[in-house]
C-alpha cells in the first residue's frame, strides 16, 4: 500500500518522501499508517508532484504531518501546483485556529513547561549563534583583508550618520528635562549652580550613552532584523550558503563593526546636545548664563567622565547589532515572523543595554571611578 500512496528514499543528508495517486478521504487512513512510522531525524524533501487528486481531507493530513516533521527537522516541499498551494493556505488557517483552541485548553502547567522549553531552545540557538560569530571574529582578526570595508562604511552611514538628528533631538530634550526638574529642587536650597553638576555628570556618564543606545536599538537594531529577515524569506541567505559565502562575514560582521564605530561617536554628539539642552533650560529657569554654566562644567566634569561614558559605546553597539542579526537569522518563511522577531530584537536589545549599563555602574563604583 505504501507504494501506491507514499514511499521513501533515504540519502545520507536527507530523506525523500514521494506522494502518489489520490490523497482523498478514502485513502487518508492508509496514508497515515505509512506517515506514522517515518523517521524524521534529518532533512525531508517531500515531492507531491505525482499526486493525481487532493481533497481537503488529504490536505489536512499533509498539513498535520508537515507541521510534525517541521518541529524536528527542515522540510522542503516540491512539485506542488498553484491550486494545491491555495488549498494549503486556506486550510492551514483553519488548522492553526484549531491548534490554538486546543492549546488554550491546556492547563497552566503545560503552558509553563512549553514556554520554558521555548526559552531553552531560544537560548541554545543564541549560544550557537555566539559561537559562530566568535569564530568569524577570530578569522577576521587573523585575516584582516577579509574585513568588508565597503559594507562597513555603508552601514556606518546608515546606522550612524543618518541617526544624528533623532539622537541629537532626544539628548537635547533629556538635558532640558533634567535641568528643569533639578532646578525646582535646587532652587529651594539656594544651590542653583549645582544644576551644572547634575546635568553634566548624569549626561556624560549615564544618560547620554544609555539614551543613545536605546534610540539606536529601536532604529538600527530593528532594521538589521528586518533586513536579514527579508533576505531569509527570499532565500538569499540560503543561496549565499549554497555558493560558499558565509552570512556571518557578509551580513553580520559588517553591521557589528559599523555600529561599534558609529555608536561612540553618536554618544559624544549626544553628550554635547544634552549639555546644550541643560544650558538652555538653566538660563530660562535659573538665569544661569551659558558662560557660567560652561565654566562650572569645566570644574566639575573631568575628562575621565566623558571617557567612562564613551567606553560603554562599543559594548552597547555589539549587543544591539548581535541581537538584531540573531533575530533576523531566526525569521521563518513568512512575513508575520519578521514583525515578531523585530519586536523581540528591540525588546531584547533595550533590556541588555539597561542591564549592562547597571553592570558598568557597579564596576565604576567598585573601582571608585
Amino acid at each position: 500500500m505504501s507504494k501506491k500512496y507514499l514511499y521513501t528514499e533515504t540519502y545520507p543528508d536527507h530523506t525523500r518522501l514521494v506522494s502518489k495517486s489520490e490523497w482523498t478521504l478514502e485513502s487518508v487512513q492508509e496514508i497515515e499508517r505509512v506517515l506514522r512510522v517515518i523517521v524524521y531525524d534529518k532533512k525531508i524533501v517531500w515531492d507531491v508532484s505525482s499526486i493525481s487528486e487532493f481533497d481537503s481531507a488529504g490536505m489536512l493530513l499533509f498539513i498535520e504531518y508537515f507541521s510534525l516533521f517541521s518541529t524536528k527537522t527542515k522540510v522542503e516541499v516540491i512539485g506542488y501546483t498553484p491550486a494545491q498551494k491555495k488549498m494549503y493556505d486556506l486550510l492551514k488557517i483553519e488548522h492553526k485556529s484549531k491548534e490554538g483552541a486546543a492549546a488554550a485548553q491546556k492547563n497552566w502547567i503545560q503552558n509553563l513547561g512549553k514556554k520554558a522549553l521555548d526559552r531553552y531552545d531560544d537560548f541554545r540557538e543564541f549560544v550557537n549563534f555566539s559561537g559562530e560569530l566568535f569564530v568569524a571574529l577570530l578569522y577576521n582578526l587573523f585575516h584582516p583583508k577579509s574585513i568588508r570595508i565597503k559594507e562597513t562604511v555603508y552601514h556606518i552611514y546608515h546606522s550612524g550618520f543618518t541617526a544624528l538628528v533623532i539622537v541629537s533631538l532626544t539628548a537635547f530634550l533629556v538635558g532640558m528635562v533634567i535641568a528643569y526638574q533639578g532646578s525646582v529642587q535646587l532652587a529651594k536650597f539656594g544651590a542653583d549652580i549645582f544644576i551644572v553638576d547634575t546635568v553634566g555628570l548624569s549626561i556624560v556618564r549615564e544618560l547620554g550613552p544609555m539614551i543613545t543606545a536605546i534610540v539606536i536599538a529601536g532604529r538600527s537594531g530593528s532594521s538589521y532584523t528586518a533586513e536579514i529577515g527579508a533576505m531569509k524569506i527570499t532565500e538569499e541567505i540560503s543561496a549565499m550558503r549554497t555558493m560558499g559565502f558565509d552570512p556571518y562575514h557578509f551580513l553580520v560582521l559588517p553591521r557589528i563593526y559599523a555600529l561599534m564605530i558609529a555608536l561612540p561617536l553618536l554618544i559624544f554628539f549626544a553628550d554635547i546636545m544634552g549639555i546644550v539642552g541643560g544650558i538652555v533650560a538653566s538660563e530660562m529657569q535659573l538665569g544661569i548664563s551659558a558662560d557660567q554654566f560652561i565654566n562650572r562644567l569645566q570644574e566639575v566634569v573631568a575628562v575621565k567622565h566623558y571617557i567612562l561614558g564613551m567606553i560603554k559605546g562599543p559594548v552597547f553597539a555589539f549587543l544591539i547589532a548581535a541581537v538584531g542579526s540573531f533575530r533576523g537569522l531566526q525569521v521563518s518563511e513568512n512575513t508575520e515572523s519578521i514583525g515578531l522577531h523585530t519586536t523581540q530584537s528591540v525588546v531584547n536589545s533595550i533590556f541588555l543595554v539597561i542591564a549592562f549599563d547597571a553592570l558598568f555602574s557597579v564596576i565604576y563604583t567598585e573601582l571608585e571611578l
